[in-house]
């Protein structure tokens, strides 16, 4: 075989069943890409690469990608990837849309019902032996029936999330780059807020599922924080950068909003010491689409694209070119 390609991390063996006939595979250890040095060696040697989130394929990295074909990120998102330094290079960059949107509306409703009943804390004081029998003033939430659910993204995510909502009995508002058709507002019962610090005043629970950009970067601030109900919840299965982690932890410590369900985080693996000790803050580690249905999937879009790149084929004609 004359191709070779990089997986970063060990995948499923469908995954890799799927790609070692069609080239020569190596693949990484767990956290080994995770550094800009390893990936400047590692492209000089590979015509493909499947990458993870968390692998940073910076300009100089693809300054040193004489060899190297196609990028398939191997999530929805690719914030870790320079794609107009790869496109400098005609280096394909592709990722994983749509195949996870299921996945990662289901676990939105799980941090956002483990949230709003506190069942993390709940849980813990079960477990550390504080239990002795029902109180009428323990772990207080609230009913989510005809509390206003306000989503800053309604891509294939944040519609899933929507839909979700309607069973729940939940007044949907949103905001995106793009206010969507009428008959799917209509469909989602949803209203279109153009301004998300207005959405956000009027949420009692603000799901955020939309990537970052430079100018949403921190949206999330002090003052919009100040600004929120005392009473309402974020939940964020979008991207970390997307909320200032310090200005979140003076508010759950302060009580200034009633909690917050995060599966991201800005520097991941690494999280605001403050958020650790937060009160209500259920934190999880990155597992939205922690699905065999989703990863799968994932993993094979990503594979269809490197073949067919690799292959000589047109990279829009089977995988998202990332433009």
């Amino acid at each position: 075989m004359d191709k070779r390609i990089l997986i970063t991390e060990p995948l499923m063996d469908e995954i890799i069943q799927k790609l070692e006939s069609q080239a020569e595979l190596v693949i990484g250890k767990r956290g080994e890409y995770n550094h800009e040095e390893k990936l400047i060696e590692a492209v000089q040697t590979y015509d493909g690469i499947l990458s993870m989130l968390s692998n940073p394929l910076t300009e100089k990295v693809f300054a040193s990608a004489t060899r190297v074909k196609i990028v398939a990120n191997y999530a929805v998102g690719f914030n870790n990837i320079d794609v107009k330094a790869a496109n400098a290079r005609g280096i394909t960059v592709t990722n994983t849309p749509g195949v996870l949107s299921n996945a990662t509306a289901d676990f939105t409703w799980a941090l956002l019902l483990a949230t709003v009943r506190k069942v993390n804390a709940a849980e813990a004081y079960l477990r550390e032996g504080h239990f002795d029998g029902w109180d009428p003033k323990a772990f207080i939430g609230f009913d989510l029936d005809q509390k206003v659910l306000g989503i800053i993204g309604m891509g294939r995510i944040g519609q899933a999330v929507a839909r979700r909502a309607l069973g729940f009995g939940m007044q949907i508002a949103y905001t995106n780059r793009k206010r969507l058709d009428p008959a799917i507002e209509q469909s989602l019962n949803a209203t279109y807020v153009p301004d998300y610090r207005a959405l956000a005043r009027l949420s009692d629970v603000l799901s955020l599922n939309c990537p970052v950009t430079p100018e949403n970067r921190h949206m999330i601030d002090q003052d919009l924080l100040h600004e929120m109900k005392s009473t309402a919840v974020i939940i964020n299965t979008g991207r970390g950068p997307l909320i200032d982690e310090g200005a979140l932890a003076a508010a759950l410590h302060q009580h200034r909003i009633a909690g917050a369900g995060l599966d991201v985080f800005e520097y991941e693996p690494e999280l605001h010491p403050d958020l650790l000790t937060a009160p209500n803050a259920v934190l999880m580690p990155h597992i939205a689409s922690a699905t065999r249905e989703a990863r799968l999937a994932m993993g094979m879009l990503a594979s269809d694209a490197l073949i067919h790149v690799l292959g000589g084929g047109d990279p829009l004609a089977l995988a998202n070119r990332v433009s």
